[in-house]
């Protein structure tokens, strides 16, 4: 049952924690699934576009945009669709996404654990390039259905970047989830606004999750990690991808960033936000 907005409760200093050292715990016997988003990857320094905005900014420096679609990655990705097709969207996202990034600790360590899921909400190849050294994993990534002549929603690849089918996919050991797509292997990017208008058609059936992420969130919770919840559809996505799993989640945050529709997404979906650094978090979460 979804919390009441007054249920609203930060865990702040010690009783945070102690609340991720017990969720560290479980998170080793793979009851949950770490939820990752650029803000992780962001402990890296690197020139990529590692928010909405930025790459939005990204965009801009490269074809002018209209007011109303500055600052909105999607919007500003439809624009250059609108404009100068598609193909252009797809280089600037590989141009955007190019450079490698070294992964974390915390990506090293969540490759270590032999997990069922780990859902990595942005578009570069960071969590792959931690995982390189296993073969006993895949990937499966959200695709954009423009032009492909095709009725799918997302790829299978297996560890070495192969496209593979959804019954190996069925027997990895580990799933990468990127339900947004990824620079890495194939370049698929859900982008622009035409990419998400059937997903967010069907998604509330579940239509455009995969099964093999259906079955590995059954009785798990989700820890999100270097997320954000501003922007509709990264809510959209997270409550859809949480849909038919436990009752109660976690998110490491920063209050003095979060927003009222943040706030209020957090305490309806039953995540528990964990006021913590997030390099104090990891820390944590790897001992």
């Amino acid at each position: 049952m979804n919390a009441p907005f007054d249920s609203y409760v930060l865990l702040e200093g010690e009783k945070a924690e102690e609340a991720l050292g017990k969720i560290a715990a479980e998170l080793k016997t793979g009851t949950v699934i770490p939820y990752i988003g650029p803000g992780l990857t962001q402990l890296t320094p690197t020139e990529v576009p590692m928010t909405p905005e930025t790459l939005a900014a990204f965009f801009g420096t490269k074809v002018a945009l209209p007011k109303r679609a500055k600052g909105n990655c999607w919007a500003s990705a439809q624009h250059i669709e609108n404009m100068k097709h598609r193909s252009t969207v797809s280089t600037l996202m590989s141009q955007a996404f190019n450079d490698s990034i070294a992964p974390t600790p915390l990506h090293v360590y969540l490759a270590s654990l032999q997990l069922p899921m780990i859902v990595d909400s942005w578009y570069d190849a960071t969590m792959r390039s931690a995982l390189e050294g296993r073969s006993d994993w895949g990937e499966i990534q959200g695709i954009t259905r423009a032009g492909i002549g095709e009725d799918r929603w997302y790829r299978f690849y297996d560890a070495d970047g192969t496209e593979t089918t959804k019954e190996k996919a069925d027997a990895w050991k580990t799933v990468l989830y990127k339900p947004h797509g990824s620079i890495a292997p194939a370049k698929n990017f859900l982008i622009s606004d035409a990419d998400y208008v059937e997903v967010l058609t069907e998604i509330d059936i579940q239509t455009p999750l995969p099964e093999a992420v259906k079955n590995r969130r059954s009785e798990r919770s989700f820890l999100f990690v270097g997320c954000r919840f501003h922007d509709q559809l990264l809510r959209t996505y997270a409550r859809q991808i949480m849909k038919r799993s436990t009752t109660t989640h976690h998110a490491i945050v920063d209050p003095a960033v979060l927003t009222k529709n943040e706030l209020k997404f957090l305490t309806i979906q039953g995540i528990i936000p964990i006021a913590l650094p997030i390099d104090r978090a990891c820390e944590i979460l790897i001992r």
